[in-house]
């Protein structure tokens, strides 16, 4: 393991990386428990995708480990899951299978980009102000979506939305829930989180609002409702041009930022801010969101709670092995995880929407060029309860409004054709009433 991970020369040791991926273990956890969840609304059963959960956040982890030597985690992705359930089935009305189907080519599609070098170029030409935005938008929804299954949030009549009733049990729970997790958070408790959606859980079996499992440990549930089932021809189609671009440009961006900003917290990013050998975490990526959509499960990627294991000491890919074979054992405890109500697991999508606000104070509010952009980008995530709608505006208002204040050389080549390639997700875009 000394030479293989090239511990010494990290400046690390097996004990540092075991607690090190131990760490990132328990604080991403709760993607076994919300990915289902968030995935069932989509009509994709809980139990089964479970299981491919942890499947394609075991495969990826192990190859980043294992290829990459890099201290990060992989999993399915909070946002890019929602964007499937809520965007692409709920108000676009197609099946979870053409969905899968436009995952697996966005997979594809990343893979040979990565292979030919040019996602790390892409990288180079999105601006900060954007690069900011997108996580806030991003943290913006998952919040009110979170706050929809708390109750706390509901439909409304005379407005799009009201305050929910806070007198019902389940949604006090649910807010408690949250105040056990705000709390966690305050005090640095390492799988706050996870502890806490567990324990309101228990809760709810013990006042009968949610049925205990039969079971507490058993064999894993089968892949075969899912495995395979991905609709790959439905999803090569004009109408599913702009799904298949929103989640490219999804999986682009979170892992853009996720890896520059764990490796600057790691000391892996050289003089010039940049993380050599990107191209191999990147595959890494690309590989674990091909086999996800193959099990039966949304885009995966490199996962932000990776900073806590580098907090923790780790520094290289045998963190991440540690994490991988923490998942394998997590299988056969879907029984747990499966029984898991909204109200629990509402309140972390809430939290993980707060921890995505960080960037704000990063945000220039006094160039409007940069702000005007980055505003959009965050309301328009929410408020048309779509990420590729808020993503692409950005792309597009950016450069213009560069180009009509005579400060067209700000602008990368690159981002043109990030402009270009929103144009067209403006034209092929299923709009529905």
């Amino acid at each position: 393991m000394e030479r293989f991970f090239r511990l010494e020369e990290n400046g690390t040791t097996i004990g540092r990386e075991v607690v090190g991926g131990l760490t990132t273990f328990m604080t991403m956890a709760y993607i076994i428990i919300l990915n289902p969840a968030i995935l069932e609304s989509a009509g994709i059963p809980r139990g089964p995708s479970t299981t491919a959960t942890i499947l394609s956040a075991a495969f990826g982890t192990l190859v980043m480990g294992l290829y990459a030597n890099r201290p990060f985690a992989i999993a399915p992705y909070m946002g890019e899951n929602a964007f499937v359930a809520f965007t692409v089935v709920k108000v676009l009305g197609y099946s979870w299978q053409t969905a899968i189907g436009a995952v697996f080519i966005s997979g594809v599609l990343f893979t040979l980009l990565t292979l030919l070098r040019v996602r790390a170029w892409l990288v180079r030409g999105i601006p900060l102000s954007l690069k900011y935005s997108f996580g806030i938008g991003i943290g913006l929804w998952l919040s009110f979506i979170g706050l929809g299954k708390m109750g706390v949030v509901i439909p409304g009549t005379a407005t799009p939305v009201h305050i929910g009733d806070l007198t019902q049990g389940t949604t006090l729970l649910g807010l408690l829930c949250f105040g056990l997790m705000a709390i966690s958070l305050i005090f640095k408790f390492t799988g706050g989180l996870l502890l806490s959606i567990l324990f309101t859980t228990l809760i709810a079996m013990l006042t009968g609002w949610v049925p205990p499992p039969e079971t507490w440990i058993s064999a894993p549930p089968s892949l075969a409702p899912i495995f395979l089932k991905l609709d790959i021809a439905g999803a090569l189609t004009w109408g599913f041009f702009s799904v298949i671009l929103t989640m490219f440009m999804m999986d682009f961006l979170d892992t853009m930022g996720t890896l520059i900003g764990v490796s600057l917290r790691a000391g892996m990013l050289d003089e010039e801010g940049h993380l050599p050998r990107i191209e191999r975490p990147m595959l890494a990526d690309s590989m674990a969101t091909v086999a996800g959509a193959l099990m039966g499960t949304s885009t995966t990627g490199t996962y932000l709670e990776s900073a806590s294991g580098v907090e923790a000491g780790a520094r290289t890919g045998l963190s991440a092995v540690v994490v991988a074979i923490m998942f394998l054992i997590s299988l056969f405890f879907a029984p747990v995880f499966t029984a898991v109500p909204d109200y629990a697991y509402g309140p972390a999508l809430v939290v993980v929407g707060l921890l995505m606000f960080s960037p704000l104070k990063e945000m220039n509010f006094d160039d409007y060029t940069e702000f005007i952009p980055a505003f959009a980008v965050i309301v328009l995530i929410s408020f048309t309860y779509n990420l590729g709608i808020g993503m692409t505006a950005g792309f597009i208002l950016y450069p213009l409004f560069k180009a009509v204040t005579g400060r067209i050389r700000e602008i990368h080549s690159a981002l043109w054709i990030l402009c270009v390639l929103s144009l067209l997700f403006y034209l092929f875009y299923p709009y529905t009433p």
